[in-house]
């Protein structure tokens, strides 16, 4: 027979170990391809996109820019461009907010077209739509459209509907997703505004770093604020998802790579070993070593390698597509396609090579015997008694203990093997299944510790005082400010949020615990999560001002509050006023489920519409969880399955041997089942903390805006360890026949 055949046969002998290998192959390079063609994806698309539209280095924010200020800052920068941004209304059923840019230009973070014209600064008659918005109330290229602002109105064609870099991501005044149907933006020449122009927003391109940028800027002119590409509002949310996605393919897919090679280690040694006689049959026959070798070799290397091939493959292309479909809905962008890097061929090759080299250190050792004692089965290795045999305990412990101590003793390499296959499993689950527990966590704190109102009522720019305070008085509401500010503090800046509210219990505030605090009439409260990204303790002081005001203010931090979703500061109306600045209700919250229809309430958020808009914010990472439980399910199978193939494999001649000596099957049953519970459970506990570190680890790349307090619940505990040990006792049930069908004359072979 060649080798070939015997190959073929082989194969067909031990189909289940075959496909074991082959699709942890698979598994391992399909999650790391898979996860990380979808980050590659959006980070390779993003950067695109950027370069396409030669996306702003920063901004600068000024009530005016003159010529005088733009020959100033084009003498250290390589690029600039103005614009006029206004808040405007859309002359639509329910007066839709809209951005509009007055583009001097237009080559910087300029407007993608891909329905019509691409963008024109000299057009003074069209305007270029943002293609969400468009959609959202089936506009097309040619139709008009009317924008009010101030005293001002103006009807303008729509010549192009398309993307624009800045815009992402869109942050909604009603809901925590956009809603495109009440929010937009539109650019126009800048010859199309209705008055005398006074640029306020200043576009800039430079080659050096932020910082000299910024350090020349100050020196040049006098300005309200600078922004720079990272901390841009759009670009940041971003990069922040990224982030987070990126983390995910850092920690699990490593994961599932490391435990299918340690899976694969195992496998190839049991298959070995399994075969020496057959191996000195081949050599007492004339095969020389090296050809046994490679015989050998390419029993791990043809399944990996088809695996291996798959994963690549399939990876890329499914993932990706799970996830695109949510994205989409909070993130804007004219394609999404998944990404590509040459590290996915260099994991596959590594893989190959590893499971290759296994192969090789296991028949280079069997290569090294001689025909006649490779003919013989492997004697069974022994163990020296140890501190536990020699105490007067030993005596004491059953035989079913006893014998696994020993066993596990004898073959150390097997049983850390099981340990940490069964960890890294417990630690993907652990960390998958914490991170669903979190998403709840904050939806409950949110939405019942700290909001106890049923109706959110958006306020209209144009609202009437008199039909406002009659809604207020019929609804038993009570009204709020919440507007973005941008605060500095400790060399840092960043554009966060301001609640203004009247001492109200539609409201309530929290410690990290979720316990409710009283923040008093006169403080300024700052969230936890802010404070610790500025490095702000109580007593400390920070700078801020209502982004679209001149007006800076300064205020000391009195109290620290914990909130999950939106980070800013907190303060009275009183509060508000003496620091010099007006109270402007933006909501009004109420219990009541409130339906009317009023000139003043631009729109109604319901408590079931915020916890729909909660749930679709989070979409994409529960499809993750979702993906990772269900890989590490398999790989929890596959590992314990050939685990389990080893453990009876070497202890074939111990188990016939107490068959002999009388024991019964359900006896030898219980014996494996023992061994195999004591793996698990070990496996188990060294894994919790492990998934808790994982969990840690992809909670803190959320992002700047959400607040997670990592926890690790009973019912995350209790789930991972029903998982885990239901296919640990599941696989170990499955070797019951084994053992009745044992081959006794085999097995108690004598060995010299």
């Amino acid at each position: 027979m060649s080798l070939s055949k015997k190959m073929l046969r082989d194969i067909k002998i031990n189909k289940a170990q075959f496909i074991a290998i082959f699709l942890m192959a698979f598994l391992g390079i399909f999650a790391y391809c898979g996860i990380y063609a979808e980050y590659y994806g959006l980070e390779q698309t993003s950067e695109g996109f950027y370069a396409d539209t030669n996306m702003a280095d920063g901004w600068i924010y000024n009530t005016g820019f003159d010529d005088l200020d733009l020959e100033k800052v084009s003498d250290f920068s390589t690029q600039t461009d103005r614009q006029e941004v206004i808040q405007a209304v859309a002359n639509l059923d329910n007066k839709p907010d809209f951005t509009l840019h007055f583009i001097e230009k237009g080559t910087i973070s300029k407007f993608y077209s891909t329905e019509g014209e691409d963008f024109n600064p000299e057009d003074d008659s069209g305007v270029w739509l943002d293609k969400r918005f468009a959609d959202a109330w089936d506009l097309k290229v040619g139709d008009k459209i009317t924008f009010k602002f101030g005293d001002s109105k103006i009807k303008k064609e729509i010549k192009g509907i398309g993307y624009s870099p800045e815009y992402i991501y869109e942050s909604s005044p009603s809901s925590l997703t956009p809603d495109f149907s009440q929010m937009g933006f539109a650019y126009l020449s800048s010859k199309a505004y209705p008055e005398d122009l006074e640029y306020n927003r200043l576009l800039v391109k430079y080659n050096q770093s932020d910082s000299d940028f910024k350090e020349k800027l100050d020196k040049s002119i006098d300005y309200l604020s600078f922004t720079k590409k990272e901390d841009q509002l759009s670009v940041a949310k971003f990069s922040d998802e990224m982030a987070q996605h990126k983390m995910i393919g850092d920690v699990f897919p490593i994961v599932f790579i490391l435990v299918t090679f340690l899976t694969l280690l195992t496998t190839m040694n049991r298959i070995v070993a399994h075969q020496r006689t057959q191996i000195g049959i081949l050599k007492a026959v004339g095969f020389k070593d090296k050809t046994i070798i490679r015989h050998y070799l390419s029993y791990s290397f043809w399944p990996v390698l088809a695996g291996a091939i798959l994963g690549l493959i399939t990876g890329p292309m499914v993932i990706p597509q799970m996830f695109y479909p949510t994205m989409s809905k909070s993130y804007s962008m004219p394609s999404w396609h998944p990404g590509f890097d040459m590290r996915f061929i260099y994991i596959a090759l590594l893989m190959v090579f590893l499971s290759v080299l296994v192969t090789y250190l296991s028949c280079r050792r069997i290569s090294k015997e001689n025909p006649a004692n490779t003919l013989r089965p492997k004697a069974p290795k022994l163990s020296s008694n140890g501190i536990i045999e020699k105490s007067r305990l030993w005596n004491h412990l059953s035989f079913n203990f006893r014998w696994n101590w020993r066993d596990a003793k004898r073959n150390n390499f097997r049983a850390v093997m099981a340990i940490v296959g069964v960890m890294g499993c417990v630690a993907l689950l652990i960390a998958a299944f914490g991170m669903n527990d979190s998403m709840g966590e904050l939806k409950s704190w949110e939405y019942d510790d700290i909001s106890h109102y049923e109706s959110k009522l958006l306020l209209s720019n144009e609202a009437n005082p008199m039909e406002l305070y009659y809604i207020l008085n019929e609804t038993n509401g009570s009204f709020i400010m919440q507007q973005s500010i941008e605060m500095k503090a400790n060399d840092m800046e960043d554009t966060v949020s301001l609640l203004v509210s009247n001492n109200t219990d539609l409201i309530s505030y929290t410690d990290s615990d979720r316990n409710p605090i009283e923040i008093n009439e006169s403080d300024v409260s700052i969230s936890k999560k802010l404070a610790e990204t500025f490095n702000l303790s109580i007593g400390d002081k920070v700078k801020w001002h209502i982004v679209g005001s001149d007006d800076w203010v300064s205020s000391k931090i009195d109290q620290i509050h914990a909130e999950p979703i939106s980070q800013g500061l907190i303060m009275s109306p009183d509060t508000l006023e003496d620091q010099g600045l007006n109270f402007t209700p933006t909501n009004i919250l109420t219990k009541e489920k409130f339906g009317e229809n009023f000139n003043s309430i631009k729109s109604v958020s319901s408590m079931e519409k915020m916890k729909k808009g909660w749930d679709e914010l989070t979409e994409a990472v529960m499809m993750m969880v979702y993906v990772v439980t269900i890989v590490a399910v398999a790989l929890a199978i596959l590992v314990l399955y050939n685990l389990g193939i080893l453990s009876f494999t070497e202890m074939e001649r111990e188990v016939a041997t107490l068959k002999v000596l009388g024991f019964k099957t359900n006896s030898l049953r219980k014996l494996l089942l023992t061994q195999n519970l004591i793996f698990t459970a070990i496996g188990f506990v060294l894994g919790i903390p492990l998934g808790f570190y994982f969990m840690t680890l992809m909670l803190n790349a959320a992002g700047d805006s959400l607040y997670y307090v990592p926890s690790l619940t009973w019912g995350n505990i209790l789930l991972t360890a029903f998982i885990t040990f239901t296919i640990s006792i599941g696989v170990n049930l499955l070797f019951s026949d084994k053992i009745s069908d044992l081959n006794m004359v085999e097995a108690l072979k004598d060995v010299e």
